[in-house]
């Protein structure tokens, strides 16, 4: 038997290979199927099912494609309302892969469909839980998410998460190996820890929501206290994901044209689209096409383009480096962004020797910073609320971003002012999306706060 976590960073995610004697399980595929299909060529092996832990909201999954290229049967639990074709699991379903058995445990609460998968070894014995969104490493998923009716609140879901939990998953030996869907850095949870797989019994012992003698309302209100409002670009993952999308190919396609700077231009402003520079921060800051939104692939890319762009029919043109172009039309796609309609050939590079416009950003190190701060100079934190709380600059404004469109009118009209994050990716994304608004004395500082605190600039808690 073969356990394999594959794991994408961007999006803080965990999709699984399981083979054994020839045939393969994949739990909660990426959209993009190649790296599957070779993995099970390499193994001379057949992929048999596909699992969906639930319907996910923070990317999109590559369950139907994976299907269409293998013949694979979807496999959802209880609950699951597919427009396609799909078993959707009793609860204690087993099936039957090669030596081992994978059983369906209906654990609703995250979403009413939410299933855990248990895997057991040759001999029968419960070897690893597959947990989706239902149970992660530190934290539990988080109850409001789920497509609800009037009849049914996020303190229902809590509820129904917190009998999940102590029916399905914590009878379980300690030995069990835990394998999420997500880790530190998702949306669909508070706390999660920076580990990727651990044991059951460890995570009795540290998890909050896994307490032996937590009651049901205490769990209900620390799994509901302090839920950030979900990105809005979530729903229209559900959707895509229970309903069908296009394939990835012909939107690789298409989102990969090459566009020379007229054309480039002339597509900008007929159709309404998103200039999105996805090059290195420092590259934009030096150069860059106006009113450009930047968001770089080597940062935290998909779910800012989801948290900060929101409406996935919006048309995207690419500003990207040299042979990343494919990178960007495919990550964009994780998140269900496929109206990418191509990128400017030859990049900024072109575009300055077509003698068209180009704005820049003023970046600055913290060391000036500190000597205007002796002038009370504006200062924006868009860090998050954890963060700032943490440590921050007295005289700084908390305007995160992710939630920057409802603090526009907190930002000077003509006064320079300066933004900084937690390194310099953030603040650059901020400091675009004021620019492209017409807001052009913002000032980034370079290296943020890290660098903040290197120069001795004064923090408070």
């Amino acid at each position: 038997m073969t356990v394999e976590q594959i794991y994408t960073g961007c999006l803080s995610q965990g999709a699984y290979y399981i083979e054994s004697n020839g045939e393969v399980a994949i739990i909660d595929p990426l959209r993009e199927t190649k790296p599957y299909l070779e993995r099970a060529e390499r193994d001379n092996a057949t992929i048999k099912y596909i699992f969906e832990t639930h319907f996910h909201a923070d990317f999109v999954s590559g369950h139907l494609t994976l299907s269409e290229r293998t013949g694979a049967p979807i496999i959802y639990g209880p609950n699951a309302n597919p427009s396609f074709d799909a078993i959707i699991a009793s609860d204690g379903q087993e099936f039957k892969l090669g030596e081992v058995t994978i059983k369906a445990l209906h654990t609703p609460g995250h979403t009413m469909e939410s299933t855990t998968y248990l895997l057991k070894d040759a001999s029968g014995t419960d070897y690893a839980i597959f947990s989706g969104d239902t149970l992660f490493l530190g934290d539990v998923g988080r109850p409001d998410l789920a497509q609800k009716g009037d009849d049914i609140t996020q303190e229902d879901l809590a509820g129904i998460l917190f009998e999940s939990l102590r029916e399905k998953i914590m009878p379980l030996a300690d030995d069990v190996i835990v394998y999420p869907a997500h880790g530190a850095g998702s949306a669909c949870g508070k706390n999660m820890m920076k580990e990727t797989v651990d044991t059951l019994g460890n995570q009795k012992k540290m998890n909050y929501a896994l307490r032996a003698d937590m009651t049901k309302q205490e769990f209900i209100d620390e799994v509901t206290d302090g839920l950030l409002p979900p990105p809005s670009y979530f729903p229209l993952n559900v959707k895509m994901n229970r309903e069908g999308y296009e394939a990835l190919d012909s939107i690789i396609t298409k989102g990969t044209k090459p566009l020379d700077p007229d054309t480039f231009e002339q597509l900008a402003n007929s159709t309404g689209a998103v200039i999105l520079d996805v090059r290195h921060q420092q590259d934009f800051i030096k150069s860059h096409v106006p009113q450009s939104i930047f968001i770089g692939l080597d940062g935290g890319f998909a779910p800012w383009v989801g948290a900060l762009i929101a409406d996935v029919d919006q048309p995207i043109l690419l500003v990207v480096g040299e042979g990343r172009e494919e990178e960007a039309v495919t990550r964009l796609s994780r998140v269900g962004f496929d109206n990418t309609i191509g990128y400017l050939k030859g990049g900024m590079t072109a575009w300055v020797a077509a003698e068209k416009e180009v704005d820049q950003l003023t970046s600055v190190d913290a060391d000036t910073l500190k000597q205007e701060l002796q002038n009370e100079v504006p200062v924006f934190d868009v860090r998050n609320d954890g963060e700032y709380a943490n440590a921050h600059i007295p005289s700084a404004t908390l305007t995160p971003l992710g939630a920057i469109n409802e603090h526009m009118d907190e930002y000077p009209d003509e006064e320079p002012f300066y933004v900084h994050c937690a390194g310099g990716y953030r603040s650059v994304i901020a400091a675009s999306i004021l620019k492209s608004r017409g807001i052009h004395n913002v000032i980034d500082v370079a290296g943020g706060f890290k660098a903040i605190k290197e120069a001795g600039i004064a923090v408070e808690a």
